[in-house]
């Protein structure tokens, strides 16, 4: 695990051609690139975010890390936002302020964006982590776990709020569960040929742990790891969390 130091990065905004202000914090340093990408109303502050920005500044390695319109620093209504739009944002960042190979640690949302990049960047993603990825969770954990008469008050409101673990209710829109049915993954083989490390607590309340398996059955590559953490929770942020996650991210890293 790293010791603790001080990170030195650039930060800043990339502006949206609609003028929405991107937000981001970059490591110069030796390729590839870490990008990490947050999840669903999280942000680039987090745990893991911080934790691998640390690793990265002691090995010298380029990270990038950011915020979703809507998220974090970045402007925007989170309300406003999809899997598309976020998605959008993410490659954005990514095109306007990294170059060469890249490395990518997505966390539950983050899991479904950068699996989205790997696909769109195949020449310059060399490795995919996944820390309780979630992909296609508008359909599967939202839409199909609504009652009736939930999916009914969303389609005609437009917006409801959902109860959630982790603070105020989150704002569930029609919009984003729409948009969401045009980006899903697990439906059919995932064409994905980068060596993939999927991380995943089996007390996860939010993902449930078999989705990292069926993940590994979509995706095409031969080089996919699964590793299941018995009694970790959908943030796998405990020190020993944090660890293990540094050590899959060096192991695919060029010594």
């Amino acid at each position: 695990m790293t010791e603790e130091r001080d990170v030195f990065e650039e930060t800043g905004f990339l502006v949206r051609g609609d003028g929405v202000g991107l937000a981001w914090k970059r490591l110069p340093g030796r390729g590839p690139t870490l990008v990490f990408l947050p999840g669903f109303r999280s942000d680039m502050e987090g745990s893991k975010a911080l934790h691998l920005a640390r690793f990265a500044a002691l090995r010298g390695q380029a990270m990038l890390r950011l915020d979703y319109s809507g998220h974090g620093s970045s402007g925007g209504r989170f309300e406003d936002g999809t899997i598309g739009l976020w998605s959008a944002d993410a490659l954005q960042l990514i095109d306007g302020l990294t170059e060469g190979p890249l490395v990518l640690v997505g966390s539950s949302m983050g899991g479904w964006i950068g699996l989205k990049l790997a696909l769109a960047l195949p020449d310059r993603v060399m490795g995919f982590v996944g820390v309780a990825a979630a992909p296609d969770f508008t359909e599967t954990l939202i839409w199909q776990t609504m009652p009736p008469s939930a999916q009914a008050a969303l389609m005609d409101k437009g917006v409801i709020q959902t109860p959630s673990e982790y603070g105020e209710p989150l704002p569930v829109t029609r919009a984003l569960i729409e948009d969401g049915r045009h980006h899903l993954l697990l439906g059919g083989p995932i064409p994905l040929r980068c060596p993939v490390r999927l991380l995943q607590g089996q007390n996860d309340p939010d993902v449930p742990w078999r989705t990292a398996l069926t993940i590994s059955e979509r995706i095409e590559s031969d080089d996919v790891q699964v590793i299941l953490i018995k009694d970790g929770d959908h943030r796998l942020s405990r020190d020993s969390d944090l660890a293990l996650l540094e050590d899959v991210v060096l192991g695919l890293l060029p010594v």
